[in-house]
């Protein structure tokens, strides 16, 4: 199963999140598929880059976001865009 999830990136006590599609088996910071994104929790507010046209079309194959990426797309409006077409 695939998932769209956070990968930690980033100095220690400065982290920095990548949004990547994995294989649900893969270790955290392993191997993935595809980076769809950034996503930077230390600036107020938190500070979000997404391809959101690869975002919509990982999901309409049936990647499953984890929670943290679910919130994050719930902020970009990408769950409406799923459902459009």
């Amino acid at each position: 199963m695939l998932r769209i999830r956070l990968r930690r990136v980033g100095k220690r006590s400065r982290p920095s999140y990548r949004i990547v599609v994995a294989d649900s088996g893969a270790p955290r910071d392993g191997a993935y598929l595809e980076w769809i994104g950034q996503y930077d929790p230390l600036y107020d507010p938190p500070r979000v880059t997404l391809k959101e046209e690869r975002a919509v079309e990982w999901l309409r194959r049936g990647a499953q976001p984890s929670e943290a990426v679910q919130r994050i797309f719930r902020w970009n409006g990408i769950f409406e865009k799923v459902t459009e077409q």
